[in-house]
């Protein structure tokens, strides 16, 4: 018979054992948790990082769900058509929201709710207005050739095709989707929007919610098909895990913002230059050329138009020469009107959010300029300062002799931090001070000085 102790072990171990299938059973039952990522602002390199990592993330993570919540005045083709591409080949389901009330998905954001599994908006929102700015190669395509008009009616070839690239790539979505393909391809050619209830009217989206748990348990118990497969979502009780932003892509929005890519280039060449005028400082070097690396990193990620790039680049090489070369102004005034040309054109695309603002460039540009005339007046004041120092300068000068007549080569003075040999009348000895009379080559003329008498009488010529 077991003993009492051995009694209490076996009772302890059973409940162990009984809670950890508790455990089991309640994990088994909870339902995979619902992942949220939110695009607030224009669809640029950082949010299709942060967008294409985080269903990547969710999909390692064992999530359910991904609601990709947007308000987004629209962005970059290049952008958009990479968020489009992780989610048609994503393993998990992607449901596109519009939402809080007020919010958009236009131009770039239609396209990414058409290519969604699950399309929604919340009341009091709207989308549309698809009509490309730019699809293609930035900087390929002049002004004239971007579609004008509040039809959007193409005026050149070359966009027509931009807009029939684009009515067919938003018509191939909706046909993947089962959504109104027709009013997709309006939204594209004619600019049109509609307001969140005429779209579920439509079939253009396919529920309405306020928010992402009113969405959840919308779509509780539903079936969607995700590459081929049929899946049921079980979304009543999932906890919604919402995936911020890491330091990687808050440092790639910054930087791939035009305004702080100018600013950064501007910074990047001055610290350069600076390094270049007082080599040894180390410090502008340093800096500048930190700034000028993450400008270009930035600007190849944008739609930068080069001839603009080079203008800006040609603007602070100009107003640095102003300071060294005696143009009168003419160097100074050509770089900052290169400058405020350069800028105008540096990004080129009409897209919300990704224009640089006249009052910054007219700020640069004065800065830059107040710059170029504190360097001219440095410039010229050095210019004008006698001269301090030099080889027809010595004569005159006070000396100390370091090395009397009895040295190997003779008499030795300092003079101006330097050791020059000397010639004298009369014998010198070590300490005394004299005064450079003549110079011939690298040998100096000195007579003494006597501190309590005055000067010793110069030799005849």
């Amino acid at each position: 018979m077991p003993s009492p102790p051995s009694r209490r072990r076996d009772a302890g171990a059973a409940l162990l054992c009984l809670l950890g299938l508790l455990l089991a059973a309640c994990a088994l039952a909870a339902p995979p948790p619902v992942t949220l990522l939110a695009i607030d602002g224009p669809i640029g390199p950082a949010s299709a990082d942060y967008v294409v990592r985080g269903m990547a993330r969710a999909a390692s993570d064992g999530s359910q769900l991904v609601i990709l919540q947007m308000d987004t005045p629209g962005g970059l083709d290049t952008s958009m058509r990479a968020i489009i591409k992780a989610i048609l080949a994503s393993p998990v389901p992607v449901a596109g929201l519009v939402a809080p009330g007020g919010a958009r998905a236009a131009s770039a954001g239609t396209y990414i709710l058409y290519a969604s599994h699950i399309a929604a908006m919340a009341p009091g929102t709207n989308l549309g207005a698809a009509t490309p700015v730019q699809i293609g190669a930035p900087g390929m395509a002049p002004e004239g050739d971007k579609p004008a008009g509040d039809a959007g009616k193409p005026v050149s070839a070359l966009a027509r095709k931009q807009v029939n690239d684009a009515a067919a790539y938003i018509r191939g979505l909706a046909q993947l989707r089962g959504r109104n393909a027709d009013w997709a391809e309006r939204a594209v050619r004619e600019a049109a929007s509609l307001p969140a209830e005429e779209a579920l009217k439509l079939r253009v989206i396919d529920y309405l919610a306020p928010d992402s748990e009113a969405l959840m348990r919308q779509l509780d118990g539903k079936k969607v098909t995700v590459l081929g497969r049929e899946r049921q979502l079980h979304t009543g009780g999932a906890a919604l895990a919402r995936l911020e932003p890491d330091w990687r892509v808050r440092l790639l929005s910054t930087i791939t913002s035009p305004t702080i890519a100018l600013l950064l280039l501007t910074v990047g060449v001055y610290g350069l230059v600076f390094e270049f005028i007082s080599p040894g400082a180390v410090a502008p070097g340093v800096v500048g050329g930190i700034c000028l690396l993450l400008a270009l990193y930035g600007l190849q990620l944008l739609p930068v138009n080069y001839t603009g790039l080079a203008l800006i680049l040609l603007a602070l090489l100009l107003m640095v020469a102003e300071a060294f070369l005696p143009s009168f102004g003419v160097l100074g005034i050509g770089g900052v009107a290169a400058f405020v040309a350069g800028a105008l054109m540096l990004i080129d695309t009409d897209l919300p959010g990704y224009g640089l603002p006249p009052a910054l460039i007219a700020a640069v540009a004065v800065a830059s300029a107040l710059l170029l005339g504190a360097l001219a007046t440095v410039a010229l004041k050095t210019r004008r300062r006698p001269r301090m120092a030099g080889l027809d300068d010595m004569v005159g000068g006070i000396a100390e002799v370091e090395a009397a007549p009895g040295a190997p080569h003779g008499s030795w003075v300092r003079l101006r931090g330097e050791t020059w040999r000397v010639a004298s009348p009369v014998p010198l000895r070590r300490g005394q001070r004299v005064r450079v009379v003549a110079r011939h080559g690298l040998l100096l003329d000195v007579v003494p000085i006597d501190d309590t008498q005055g000067e010793s009488p110069c030799p005849p010529p």
